[in-house]
């Protein structure tokens, strides 16, 4: 399970930030890839790295698998799990623009410097289950894409790709993203505003402090009610100036989805934690994070690793 938001700070530069739920990490560390980097893509759809990429992830065989990531233009995507929805074709189409899963969060941030772009060119993607090697099987995974000035999903089904405009900056993950944005209706009454006073029979009936009107937000870790409970925090947080304003803003919202180890069993019996919390700044192409056992917020700015260079840097 995960959960993702996107934000634009009082300047008008974008943020993409994400938890990443599971039972156990993957030794994930901050992975730059330059521009000089020679890429290996099964399908040739990454045949060159036109935007140096600063993200979560792992190398396996010299490749970066992304988790999430930004570039140097200001666009970043992140993966949230999505499986029993995401249907990948199983093999590439012609005439189509054929990413191997694994691939698609450095397809977008290599190849492109907006969501418009990506938009654009998803009308003729097709994402292929084609795994890097037997140890990696193909995660069903959802995207969210984002700059600074909107966000979109792309979501590969059964009935071919969607992309969504996502005009909420939230993803959880399945169902699917319409699913998401239709329950939100449910939710209309929730306000941060203070209560009044009522008047019941003969009696004054004051509040009893702040937020009564966010009554109805669910509580729980499904993917349902963390993308309300998000989607409220998310939405009447107010704009901040500073960088260190909108690092605070991202960690503090997605601390309202965070998993706790011991509160929600998967079948297997394990339970999901929030492995790492991580953020993108385009203000400053800085990717921060911090992880479930050491709340120190950590960074990595994209210019301090050799973005021309040839080789993944990895931090």
């Amino acid at each position: 399970m995960c959960t993702g938001i996107r934000f634009t700070d009082a300047e008008g530069h974008g943020y993409l930030a994400r938890n990443l739920d599971w039972t156990t990490g993957y030794g994930q560390r901050v992975v730059v890839t330059p521009t000089g980097y020679a890429p290996r893509s099964p399908f040739g759809a990454v045949p060159d790295v036109r935007h140096a990429v600063i993200g979560m992830g792992i190398v396996e065989e010299g490749v970066p698998l992304y988790f999430d990531c930004g570039n140097d233009a200001g666009l970043a995507v992140a993966g949230l799990n999505f499986p029993g929805y995401a249907d990948y074709a199983p093999g590439p189409r012609d005439g189509a623009t054929n990413v191997a899963a694994y691939e698609l969060p450095l397809w977008v941030c290599s190849q492109f410097s907006s969501v418009d772009e990506v938009a654009a060119a998803a009308q003729d993607l097709v994402i292929v289950d084609k795994p890097i090697n037997d140890r990696f099987p193909s995660s069903m995974l959802h995207w969210i894409v984002g700059d600074a000035d909107r966000a979109i999903v792309l979501e590969q089904t059964a009935d071919g790709l969607h992309v969504h405009d996502d005009d909420v900056d939230v993803l959880t993950n399945q169902p699917g993203f319409g699913w998401h944005h239709e329950n939100l209706r449910n939710y209309l009454n929730a306000s941060p505003a203070y209560p009044e006073e009522v008047a019941l029979t003969r009696a004054r009936l004051h509040p009893f402090g702040s937020g009564a009107h966010m009554r109805g937000i669910p509580g729980d870790y499904s993917s349902p009610s963390r993308f309300v409970r998000a989607a409220y925090a998310h939405a009447h947080h107010p704009v901040r100036d500073s960088e260190e304003e909108n690092v605070v803003r991202a960690f503090r919202t997605l601390q309202q989805v965070a998993m706790l180890d011991g509160s929600a069993a998967m079948e297997s019996g394990e339970f999901e934690i929030t492995i790492y919390t991580g953020l993108f700044s385009s203000r400053t192409s800085t990717y921060y994070w911090y992880t479930y056992d050491d709340l120190t917020i950590r960074s990595v700015a994209l210019a301090d690793h050799a973005p021309a260079g040839g080789e993944l840097v990895v931090v």
